[in-house]
């Protein structure tokens, strides 16, 4: 079996095998993840990012996003720094948090990938719809702790990973760029790991912070 691409524990189990990939799931932090040499080529990844229509005018595209950002005003004071992890082509989330008073950087490795904004420290940090398609989620993971300041806010939305029964009918496990698949038990593993104060808001939004010491 091949060892967790997000904690590197070396027991894993299978979880689930469709027609097109095995899903393997660690025994120590529970990540469900696809086998290795089922991983697209970065071409094919982006053909089909290419694809997603997330327009700013899209106010139902921002109603879904308001999910994460709301939490995130409610907590942040004017202004505060913040980096946008995975923005994709349209940065339709930076644009509504700098609307809101705040100074976002863009990050994503196809469509925004100027690494400068990764030596930066900020005040928070949000990724959308962005950690179910890390390959080695461990990577960002550790950026993320390093860049957040103390007492700042991690923002994540993705959908949860319930039970094998759940996930075999799961349609989100059928993009062929989803490949990390977290549940509730997954960033409670985190967040104690790190530190890390840690809500859950609805059934799908994360939200750690940072202790200020």
């Amino acid at each position: 079996m091949q060892h967790c691409p997000l904690c590197e524990h070396t027991t894993t189990h299978l979880y689930h095998t469709d027609k097109r990939r095995a899903y393997l799931q660690c025994a120590a932090c529970a990540l469900v993840f696809v086998e290795r040499q089922a991983l697209l080529a970065p071409e094919n990844e982006k053909a089909i990012y290419d694809l997603h229509q997330n327009h700013p005018e899209d106010d139902g595209y921002q109603r879904f996003l308001s999910r994460v950002i709301n939490p995130l005003l409610d907590r942040l004071s004017v202004p505060a720094k913040g980096l946008d992890f995975g923005c994709g082509p349209g940065p339709v989330l930076a644009s509504m948090l700098r609307d809101a008073g705040h100074d976002v950087a863009c990050y994503d490795p196809f469509y925004a990938p100027q690494t400068d904004v990764l030596d930066a420290h900020y005040d928070f940090i949000t990724c959308t719809e962005a950690i179910e398609h890390f390959y080695w989620p461990k990577v960002q993971w550790q950026q993320w702790l390093s860049m957040l300041k103390p007492g700042g806010y991690l923002g994540i939305m993705t959908k949860l990973v319930k039970d094998p029964d759940a996930f075999s009918r799961w349609h989100y496990k059928n993009d062929l760029t989803h490949v990390s698949f977290f549940s509730r038990y997954t960033f409670q593993f985190l967040a104690h790991q790190a530190g890390l104060e840690l809500t859950f808001i609805g059934n799908d939004v994360i939200l750690m912070r940072k202790p200020e010491s």
